[in-house]
C-alpha cells in the first residue's frame, strides 16, 4: 500500500499554476525522486505535503488515510532546502528542542539524539553555537533533527548541499539504512547523477504539471537511443550503405554507433564479423538522467554523442 498518494492536487498563486493537476503515488520504503527546475512546483508540493500549505483543488492520502496535517505531521521528517535552526542556540539544545516538538519525552531524546552524535562523530559540538557551524556541520544537524523522531515519511530537499565527498557518502548511506528500516524517502534535488545512484523511482515536474513518472530504470529504457560503444581490434573503415548501423563518434578502437532502424544488435555484430574484425567489448549507451531532464525541459535531444564517448 502506497504511504503517500497525491490525487489530483493544485494550487494557485494570483494567476500562476504553481501546481496544475498533479497525482502521483509512493509506495512504503521506496526511495523517491522528485524532480524539476527552478519554479517547476516542487517546493510548493512539498509544502501542502508537510501540511504547509492547503491545496486548492485535489486531496493528500497519507498511509491509507485522508491526510491530517494536524495529527500526521508528526510521522513525517521535512529538510527544507532554506534551513530552520536557531542560530544562537547551542546544538544540543537545538537537537532537544526539536525532538521534543516531535512528541519525544526528555529522555528518549536524549537517547536518540546520542545514538546519532556518536554516528555522525558530532560529540564535541554539543555546546557549540549553530552559528559557528560550518555549511557542511549544519547540512549534519538538520539531517540528524529530521530523522530523529523515526518518521514514516522523510523529505530531504538538496540534502547534500555544501557536503564535502566522505559526509555526502555518510548521509547516502543513512538514506539507504533508513529506506531499509521501512523508512519511505522523497528526495528532492538538481543533481541527476545522485537521482541515478540513490533513487528506485522519479517523477519529473515542470511547469506545474507532472511530464514523467517511473522507474530510474524504465525511464532509461524507455529513452535511449539505440546507441552502442564497440571495442574493434582495429579502426572501422569507410562503411558501405548497407551497413546496419552509422558512426556517431570514435576514439582510437573505440566507436560509438547508432544502429539504424528495424535493425538489430545481432545485425551489427555479424556485419562486423563478416569484415573480418575482431570485436573486444560491444555495449549499449544508455542516456543519463540529466540529458533526459534536458530533453523533456527545455526541448534538446538527449543523443550526446560526444559526451557518450568519454562517458
Amino acid at each position: 500500500m502506497p504511504i503517500l498518494e497525491l490525487q489530483n492536487l493544485k494550487k494557485y498563486f494570483a494567476t500562476q499554476k504553481a501546481v496544475d493537476d498533479i497525482s502521483l503515488s509512493v509506495e512504503k520504503g521506496q526511495i523517491f525522486g522528485l524532480l524539476g527546475p527552478n519554479g517547476a512546483g516542487k517546493t510548493t508540493l512539498i509544502r501542502m505535503i508537510t501540511g504547509i500549505f492547503y491545496p486548492d483543488e485535489g486531496d493528500i492520502i497519507f498511509d491509507g488515510k485522508q491526510f491530517d496535517p494536524v495529527n500526521d505531521v508528526g510521522y513525517i521528517g521535512y529538510m527544507p532546502e532554506e534551513r530552520g535552526l536557531y542560530k544562537k542556540m547551542k546544538i544540543g539544545e537545538q537537537a532537544m528542542y526539536l525532538a521534543q516538538l516531535k512528541g519525544l519525552s526528555h529522555s528518549e531524546a536524549m537517547a536518540k539524539i546520542k545514538k546519532w552524535f556518536i554516528r555522525f562523530e558530532m560529540e564535541s559540538w554539543w555546546n557549540k553555537k549553530v552559528e559557528d557551524l560550518s555549511k557542511g556541520m549544519g547540512q549534519k544537524l538538520q539531517f540528524v533533527t529530521t530523522v530523529l523522531h523515526e518518521p514514516k515519511l522523510i523529505i530531504l530537499d538538496e540534502p547534500f548541499s555544501g557536503l564535502d565527498p566522505v559526509n555526502s557518502n555518510l548521509i547516502k548511506d543513512e538514506i539507504f539504512q533508513l529506506a531499509q528500516s521501512g523508512s519511505t524517502i522523497i528526495f528532492s534535488t538538481h543533481r541527476m547523477e545522485q537521482v541515478e545512484e540513490i533513487c528506485n523511482h522519479i517523477v519529473l515536474v515542470n511547469k506545474g504539471k507532472k511530464i514523467l513518472d517511473g522507474t530510474v530504470k524504465q525511464v532509461k529504457q524507455d529513452y535511449k537511443e539505440n546507441l552502442f560503444r564497440i571495442g574493434l581490434s582495429q579502426p572501422l573503415q569507410e562503411l558501405s550503405a548497407l551497413a546496419p548501423f552509422e558512426l556517431a563518434g570514435h576514439q582510437d578502437d573505440s566507436h560509438v554507433i547508432k544502429i539504424k532502424e528495424g535493425r538489430s544488435p545481432n545485425d551489427v555484430l555479424r556485419f562486423l564479423l563478416d569484415q573480418g574484425l575482431s570485436i573486444h567489448s560491444f555495449n549499449e549507451l544508455l542516456p543519463s538522467l540529466n540529458d533526459i531532464f534536458i530533453r523533456l525541459v527545455e526541448g534538446t535531444p538527449t543523443a550526446r554523442q560526444f559526451q557518450a564517448m568519454n562517458a
